[in-house]
């Protein structure tokens, strides 16, 4: 490794090959710049950084900064990983009594009634079956970011599918129907909801809408390989259709699901970090992504818990199973969560959590009382199963046992 892959940071005794793993992901599998926590118990037991901040724009042209070494403040785009935050804000407004998981999204959010979806749940949106994973008029990234052409978009769209009979990723549309019923049921937007309930009372450098201040922290996205969405071949449900024939067809559902903002957004545009889509564009390190999932499910050692028994179980609890319309695998999900299962391998058979497109990882495991996260710069093709995090996976389990 060069002076800029070095691993800095710690692992308590019996995380060691964690260590291992991580420096591996350097050497072996790629990575760029990159950080992973590990909280067991409500307890940070791993705190681990290395690379480069900032290696490059989508263009091939260096950011400014492209050979500053990642470091212990660095905070990173984590893409899908953001929908794990997002859930719990629905979860939280539940708990409180504030919205009914079983409540039309009608019934607080009228206009999204149009076209025969009236009976879609609060639920259906969570566990991705609503209907409305594409737009039939893909947004500019400009109307995407302004908090109303989204959320309008979507209740406007007639469904792809007959809602609540099937499921499908909604890659895009799912932060526009989160938002609005955060707005609709707290009178807050989803990112002063995660700022207030979520990251002030545990302390988490996580943002949906990056404050000014906190631009200067934030590692500049690396694709190293092509950026189409993909998933391991490994992992196909065996569909008459292919993935490689669905991700390689402009018109399917798939390509539309992950085009409902064309063209594809610039991560690196300060404008795109400081709006607001809570399926995509959350900025957050590794510690606070593995804290946020300890909070999950239970007392941090100097923190509070964020779900109730009753809440954890309803977050964990499978709703959607079996082929999905967008991504093409068999999935699996709980209320905005990926449940663990091949097309989404966590820990263990009740962990969850929410991947990121390219590589970030977050989720939790009450079994073991694991808060798990992962964040990197270096984007390869994976929406699942990337191999750097399912290395660190395979090194947790290890020291598990």
């Amino acid at each position: 490794m060069d002076a800029f892959t070095d691993v800095h940071g710690t692992a308590e005794d019996g995380w060691e090959p964690v260590r291992t793993a991580f420096a591996q992901n350097f050497t072996r599998r790629g990575d760029v710049g990159a950080a992973f926590a590990l909280y067991r118990h409500g307890r940070k037991v791993v705190d681990l950084w290395g690379g480069v901040a900032a290696a490059g724009q989508p263009s091939g042209e260096p950011l400014a900064g492209d050979t500053v070494p990642w470091a212990e403040d660095t905070v990173q785009i984590v893409r899908s990983a953001t929908k794990g935050v997002a859930a719990a804000c629905l979860l939280l407004l539940h708990q409180r009594g504030q919205l009914d998981l079983d409540a039309p999204v009608g019934a607080y959010w009228s206009e999204f009634k149009a076209h025969g979806k009236e009976r879609v749940t609060v639920r259906d949106v969570l566990a991705h079956r609503a209907g409305v994973p594409a737009l039939d008029t893909p947004l500019t990234p400009e109307q995407a970011l302004d908090g109303t052409s989204g959320p309008r978009a979507v209740a406007a769209q007639k469904p792809q599918f007959p809602p609540g009979a099937a499921h499908g990723y909604h890659a895009h549309t799912y932060g526009w129907l989160v938002a609005e019923l955060v707005l609709r049921a707290s009178g807050r937007s989803v990112g002063r909801f995660v700022a207030e309930e979520i990251a002030r009372p545990l302390g988490l450098d996580l943002w949906v809408g990056l404050p000014p201040g906190q631009a200067h922290r934030v590692g500049g996205t690396a694709e190293t390989v092509t950026p189409e969405p993909a998933v391991s071949g490994a992992l196909r449900a065996r569909p008459k259709r292919s993935v490689q024939d669905a991700y390689a067809d402009p018109g399917s559902l798939t390509m539309r699901a992950f085009g409902a903002i064309s063209p594809r957004p610039d991560e690196n545009d300060p404008a795109y970090r400081a709006g607001e889509l809570p399926a995509a564009n959350g900025i957050t390190d590794a510690r606070s992504l593995a804290r946020f999932y300890a909070a999950l499910i239970g007392e941090l050692t100097d923190g509070p818990r964020l779900f109730v028994p009753a809440t954890l179980t309803a977050a964990r609890t499978v709703e959607s199973e079996g082929p999905d319309r967008v991504l093409i695998v068999n999935t699996r999900f709980g209320l905005g969560y990926m449940l663990h299962g091949p097309a989404s391998p966590l820990l263990a058979p009740g962990s969850f959590g929410h991947p990121g497109r390219g590589g970030c990882l977050g989720f939790a495991d009450p079994a073991s009382g694991i808060g798990f996260g992962y964040v990197t710069n270096g984007m390869q093709k994976n929406v699942t199963a990337d191999p750097r995090a399912q290395a660190l996976v395979r090194a947790v389990r290890e020291c598990l046992r």
